[in-house]
Formats: C-alpha cells, structure tokens, sequence
C-alpha cells in the first residue's frame, strides 16, 4: 500500500501515525467502564456467567414469592382485621401464635432479600431502596410481635406479608424485565457452534471450539455456522452475517476473503483458514463491547442514582416525621405506625433505580443488533446535540470501491487496452483501492497480466518497473508536473475521477481514469441529517475538482480538499470554536487524532477491522444512514429516560404526601399492602416503557 502513495489518497492510506490520543482514549473508556454500578447488586455483567448469576437469582425471588404467597393465604384468613373487615368470625385457639409462626417464617424466608441488601446498603453508607423495605417491613413485624406477647394494639402480620409478598413479585417482574433487555447479547452468545470441522492432511476431525488453533484450516458446509473468523482457501459462497453487522442481504465471498464466525454459510462447502478464535473473534469483542456499554454509567445514571439517594433521606425523614405529627395530634400509635410503614413502602425508588438501566441496557443491545456498537454511552446520549458532522469521503459516503471509468492511449503504438496490460503488471501485488480497481478491471476482459522486473517504488509518486522488456511507470499528476511532461487536456472530466498516468520508456502513453461510486444511501442520509438541522461538511484527501463533484451531487453544506490526515483535527477545532458540536466519521485509524478531538468519534469499517477501533460509536457497515440511526435513536433513548425519570419521581411525589395522610380529612388513606401495589405498578409502567424503545430503530 505505502507503494501508492502517489495516488493521492490519503484518507485510504492508512498511514502509521502517532496514535497517543487513540490509545489514551481507549483508556479512558475501559476506566469508564469499569465505574459502572448496578442496580441493588443483582444487575451484573451480562456475559455468560451474569447471565447464570441473574437466572439463579430471578429462581429465587420467584421461589421466596411462592412460598410467602402460600403462608398469606392463611394469616390473611386468620386475621382478626380481615375477619372484621369481611363480616366473618375464625378463631383457632392460639390464633395470635400461629399468626406470630406464619409471619416469622413469611419475615425472615420471604423478607431475607430485603434485609440482606439492608446490611449490604448500610456497610456501603449507602442508604437506598432495600434500607426502606427493610424498615417497612421490620417496623410491622417488630409492633405486631410486641402486640401478640402483652402490648395493646392491633396486630399488622397480614400487612406485612402481603407487603413482602408484593416486593418479592415486584423483584421477580424487574429482574425480568432487565434480563429480556439482554436478550440480544444471548443470542450473540449463541451465535457460535460447539464444533468445528478441522482439515488435517487428507482428514477431517470434529474438535471442540475451544482447541482450535490460528492458521487451523477449517471446513464449512452449507448451512453451518463459521466457528471462527477466518480466511477463505478454497470455495466461494454467499454468507449470512445478518445478527452480526445487520446486512440483511448475504454477502458473497470468494477465495481471500474474510469470513466472520458466527456467521451463517450458504450453498457451498468453504475451506477457511483461521485468523482469530476465542477472545480475539469479532463476535466476542462485540459482546465485549456491548456488555462494557451495558455497565458503563452514563451522566443520566448519575442524575438517577441522586435523584434515588435523596428520595431515601427524603422518604426516611418523611417517614419519621409521619409518625411524630400523627402522635402530636393524639391519634393512637398504632395508627400513626401504620401512616409511617405507608410511606416507607410507597418511598422505595424501585422504579426510579429501574428507570435508566433498563433503557441503557435495551438501547445498547438493540444499536447492537443494527450494526451501532457503542462503545462509550455518554457519547451516544450526547448525539442528540450533534449540529456539524465531518464525513471521511471514501467508504463512508462513497463505496470506497474503485472502478475504471476510462482508459485512453495518447501514443499510436500502444492500444487502450495494452495500457491497462503493461500498468496491471506494476499494479498487482498491492491492496491500494486504486490498483485493486485496475486488476478487477483486467480479470473482467480476461487480460493476461505480465510479471514485472526489477520493481520500484518511486516515493510519493508512483511505482516503476520493467515488463516484456520495456520501462514502464505508473505515476501520479505530480510527478508529470515534476518532470515538465504535459498532461493530456482531455485527461480530467467533470466527474469524480482519481486519474493515474503510464509511462512507457519515458514517454507518456496514455492514462486510467477511476471512480469510487457513490452509496446510494448517501443522498437521502443527507436530507434526514439537513431535516434535523445538521450541517454536512466532507474532508477529504482527494483533488479539489474530485470532491466538489461529490459535495455539489449529495448537496453538502461544504467541503475541505486535498486534507492531510492531521489537518483533519484542525478542521474538527475550527468547528468547535465556531461553537458546533461536533461528530467525526473515519476508518478509526489514519482519523484517529480527529475521531479523539471530536465531540462524538464515530469510527467507519466492515469486517473484523471494525473491532479494533477506537472511538465512542462504531458503524458496522460504513453506512451513513447507520449514522442517521444513531442520532434520531440517540434522541428516542434520551427521551425514554427523561420518561422514566419524571414518571418514576412523579409518582413518589404524588403518593408518599398520601401514604403520609394528608387526605385523611376526606376520609382517603393509602394502606400499606395498596401502596405496595401502586409501587410495583410503577416499576411495571417503567419496564414497558423502556421497552417500547425497540421500535425507534429502523431495521434494515
């Protein structure tokens, strides 16, 4: 590649550069992602064995419920409140006792989760959601115990079962909920086959995917999942890598070409040699990359997590303070115990501790299963503000797939197409996009390519060597300039073309003319980008007339020419100091110091490049209405947590002045067991609410 750089392109020569700020921000994120919190110590890392952690405790509340449910049944029955309040009369002997059995069992079985993480938020000074439970539930238990051995007053055992029995379906239901928003990073996990079928010498051996080694050459039949990123030997076949990159179509691959595991393989046998396996595969950083995302805490984790501590004191002196007012006004303390066990329930920010996980958790594995890997959620959250986005031209708003557009002889004893024979010698050993489109170009007239002799690379200008006998350069317009050698005034059109010059024995004999053709998809990313009040600019390597073609065809609101890596950064500050926030895209390495500097760093790649990447939002499929996507799915997301905050705290401050009693002039008190209910119904409303935010993601 470094041969070509006379090719003028510099955006595709993915030159080495100093790749601090890369690498420094890399660092940034893991610290970040290693700050991230969950929510009540049963929201773990969802890889595989979170995933077990969060199965066996989901088994758990679900059991404790059962059982709690099971003993209600009966201290409701047996309950003198209850007789009175249906008309009925049921007494056993020593029915206080086995009431005070029934509840002890229903307190320290059912109640264990509560006072456990109790413990564990008062180790941490932390006061939280399990703090309120836990004196909720302790009050009630503790007075009605009192009540049965001597102390006047009416027993609240069913209150408090029925309290504990709600929490317990209120903690099944959440963890649920926050399990089904990982769904996707199952299935990703899924994606892999247990086995794989290894070529060795004439035979073939099924090994377990763990043992396979690198350079491994692998068989794939038709059907069958990739078990590891790899190379294709021999066959060629279309692949399925819809759940991986979310391109809906297969994509057909031949000989040399990479193939990703955990993809599906079409109608043909593939030979695949192996590149990566286990933790260096494409899936496993995605999920890597995911989970991280997942427990990262973005700034609207912070808001929610205060908003929850404050609720705590907020709730705890409400609470107390129920208690004293109601006893000041000479209304009996078992009484003015009930109103302060009230508005301990209704106080426990459940919902609001569920509220923004459970949105980060849904938006960052949906964004996954559309080709969106975020790498850095505040970054994502902040898409919203995006008001200038600066476009790497090649692979991102062009298909970075060069074609020959026009080949022309200027000499007589040289044909067109012995121009393209005698420059595809030179041309074949390299990956640059330039030389791949020449020799795409022979392969398809069937064109012979000649070995060349004693080649060269001409530094900074093209390449030399000799064929069949002749000196044969292929060079850039600067070095014609550089020789005094006339450029032909036909050879730039109006187009978009990239043109290189032959020489034959020092003469010039004609030149090729090449395009990389513009994704359809371009046009209309730009009109939902202007619709939003984006300003589009591109900066490109590319001439001045390349790049105003395609500025002037896809309606940019501007563009900057012939730009050197680094002065891609310096674009970037321009920008910012015009007071726009703004989001680079690029390939995430020669962008890299550009892709740090920006407010929001959105690296371009297919393949298993993407994975190695530093910036806060990859793009899987280089696709700019990827980056569409990820703006207006960045505003839905925003706006479901900005949802659930004001629904979650709304809710608290409507019902704890209720709990508390303020209606009780008008006859209305909020009982325990019913502010129970009305908390679970909340954090029920916030689930599905965080939920609906599948559908703001188009899918391709």
């Amino acid at each position: 590649m470094e041969n070509h750089e006379h090719h003028n392109h510099d955006e595709m020569d993915h030159s080495k550069m100093d790749h601090s700020k890369m690498k420094h921000k890399k660092e940034d994120h893991s610290k970040m992602n290693h700050k991230g919190g969950d929510h009540s110590g049963h929201n773990p890392g969802h890889g595989e064995h979170g995933h077990d952690h969060h199965k066996m405790m989901i088994a758990d509340f679900r059991k404790r419920f059962w059982v709690t449910l099971v003993l209600t049944i009966p201290i409701l029955f047996f309950s003198p409140m209850i007789q009175d309040f249906f008309g009925y009369e049921f007494l056993l002997p020593g029915n206080p006792y086995i009431l005070f059995a029934l509840s002890t069992i229903v307190y320290f079985y059912g109640g264990w989760p509560f006072l456990k993480g109790f413990w564990s938020e008062i180790k941490k000074g932390a006061p939280g959601m399990m703090t309120l439970i836990s004196m909720a539930i302790s009050v009630a238990y503790f007075y009605s115990t009192a009540t049965v051995f001597g102390l006047r007053g009416e027993d609240f055992f069913w209150e408090l079962s029925t309290l504990i029995a709600i929490m317990l379906l209120g903690h099944w239901i959440e963890m649920k909920s926050v399990l089904g928003a990982s769904k996707a990073l199952q299935l990703l996990v899924s994606m892999m086959p247990a086995e794989a079928h290894r070529v060795k010498d004439d035979t073939i051996e099924d090994i377990p995917l763990e043992d396979l080694l690198k350079d491994d050459v692998i068989l794939v039949k038709p059907g069958e999942k990739v078990p590891a990123d790899g190379i294709i030997v021999d066959g060629s076949s279309y692949l399925n890598e819809s759940m991986l990159t979310g391109e809906s179509k297969p994509v057909k691959k031949d000989e040399n070409d990479k193939v990703i595991g955990g993809s599906v393989n079409g109608n043909s046998t593939l030979k695949v040699k192996v590149e990566h396996t286990g933790k260096d595969s494409y899936l496993n950083k995605v999920i890597k990359m995911v989970e991280e995302a997942q427990k990262t805490k973005s700034k609207m984790q912070n808001l929610s997590d205060r908003a929850a501590k404050w609720l705590t004191y907020i709730a705890l002196a409400i609470g107390f303070g129920t208690l004293a007012v109601w006893l000041i006004l000479g209304f009996p303390f078992v009484y003015a115990l009930e109103r302060m066990v009230t508005v301990m329930v209704i106080a426990c920010p459940h919902a609001l501790g569920l509220a923004i996980p459970l949105v980060v958790a849904i938006s960052t594995a949906v964004s996954a299963q559309n080709g969106l890997l975020i790498r850095n959620r505040t970054a994502f959250e902040e898409s919203r503000k995006i008001s200038a986005l600066l476009f790497d031209k090649t692979g991102t708003l062009t298909k970075g797939d060069f074609g020959v557009t026009r080949i022309k002889s200027v000499n007589v004893s040289y044909s067109n197409d012995e121009i393209l024979r005698l420059s595809s010698a030179l041309e074949q050993s390299s990956e640059h996009p330039i030389a791949v489109g020449i020799i795409k170009k022979v392969k398809e007239d069937n064109i012979t390519i000649p070995k060349p002799e004693n080649f060269n690379a001409i530094t900074g200008k093209g390449v030399e060597a000799n064929v069949e006998g002749k000196q044969v350069k292929v060079v850039s317009p600067g070095y014609l300039r550089d020789e005094k050698i006339t450029i032909p005034e036909d050879a730039y059109s109006d187009a978009a073309e990239t043109v290189v010059f032959v020489l034959i024995e020092g003469q010039l004999a004609g030149y090729i003319a090449l395009a990389d053709e513009i994704r359809p998809e371009s046009a209309e990313a730009i009109k939902i980008f202007k619709k939003n009040n984006i300003k589009v600019l591109m900066a490109t390597g590319d001439n001045e007339k390349t790049a105003k073609a395609v500025s002037e065809k896809l309606g940019l609101d501007g563009y900057y020419a012939e730009v050197l890596p680094h002065q891609k950064v310096e674009i970037v500050e321009e920008l910012q100091n015009k007071g726009e926030f703004v989001a680079m895209t690029g390939d995430g390495v020669n962008d890299a110091p550009a892709l740090a500097k920006a407010d929001v760093g959105i690296a371009v790649g297919s393949g298993t490049d993407v994975a190695a990447e530093t910036a806060d939002i990859i793009l899987v499929n280089s696709n700019p209405q990827d980056i569409a996507n990820l703006i207006l799915f960045g505003k839905a997301t925003y706006n479901k947590m900005i949802q659930n905050l004001i629904w979650a705290t709304g809710y608290n401050v409507v019902a704890i002045p209720l709990a508390a009693g303020v209606l009780y002039s008008s006859g209305f008190v909020l009982g325990p067991a019913v502010g129970a209910v009305f908390m679970s119904l909340s954090t029920i409303i916030v689930a599905i609410n965080a939920q609906l935010l599948k559908r703001k993601i188009g899918k391709k």
